[in-house]
């Protein structure tokens, strides 16, 4: 069966880190594709903006300012949005850390496991349910290629997104032949603060770098067809993601650490 020609138009999108990068990028891009978008994040002034812009291609935004870091902002998007039609959540907010496991502070440790994981958890819980009951709409989450080995140098971020990756692919398998679509987009580096919000600098992983909108591009092109539960942006990307069906996780542990080390 062929996937219908606007997937997205009239649809309510709920889209988390929106204020920027490839929250953004998703935003903006399902409001081109027709749908009515709930955007999340902490900063109002930035999410404000990407609203207007939203606006200016024809259909509606709403503002939630919350912090998905925390249990309370999570209950209040979830609260905010009991009575509403959720059709599509895609969760991309998320952050990471760069540096030895030992030097991060157990604040920064948390934070991570709260917003990439236990956010994820809690919306998907909360809007999945709605979708299957009407038989329409999905969950796209946004996990990396950092989720397919393990991370030195930034190892509990590596592990926050492959908890996101397992557990995306879990519910594709749950929810099939429902109605719905989950899909788990794994970009590699891209052209976003993320890394200096890391501690890595802005010079670093920047050979190869995809632009937001490419990422996005990718991810609401197979989220809109009937495909697997992983799509990995980029055709180098992929490869690196591929790579540990072949490689010893050993050999692939010290392989990354090269890659992260930030040099």
């Amino acid at each position: 069966m062929r996937p219908p020609r606007a997937p997205f138009r009239g649809r309510c999108a709920v889209v988390t880190g929106a204020s920027g990068g490839i929250g953004r990028s998703l935003a903006l891009q399902l409001a081109d594709g027709g749908a009515d978008l709930v955007l999340v994040a902490r900063s109002r002034e930035a999410l404000e903006t990407v609203a207007d812009e939203v606006r200016s291609r024809g259909t509606s935004a709403t503002v939630l300012v919350a912090d998905l870091a925390t249990t309370d902002g999570v209950a209040r998007v979830v609260t905010a949005l009991a009575d509403a039609r959720v059709d599509v959540l895609v969760a991309n907010a998320g952050v990471g850390s760069h540096g030895p496991f030992v030097d991060e502070s157990p604040e920064r440790t948390a934070t991570q496991i709260a917003l990439n994981c236990a956010a994820v958890t809690a919306l998907t819980q909360a809007f999945l349910p709605g979708m299957l009951a009407r038989g329409v709409g999905g969950v796209m989450t946004v996990a990396s290629t950092a989720s397919f080995q393990p991370t030195p140098g930034m190892a509990v971020y590596g592990a926050t997104k492959a908890f996101v990756l397992s557990f995306t692919e879990a519910l594709w398998q749950e929810t099939r032949g429902r109605g719905v679509r989950v899909l788990a987009l794994c970009p590699g580096p891209t052209s976003t603060g993320f890394f200096d919000a890391a501690g890595g600098g802005e010079d670093w992983l920047d050979r190869g770098r995809q632009s937001p909108d490419e990422v996005a591009r990718v991810g609401l092109r197979a989220f809109a067809r009937a495909g697997g539960p992983t799509v990995v942006s980029g055709a180098a990307n992929r490869v690196t993601a591929g790579a540990h069906r072949f490689v010893p996780r050993g050999l692939m542990a010290r392989l990354s650490a090269l890659v992260t080390a930030g040099d």
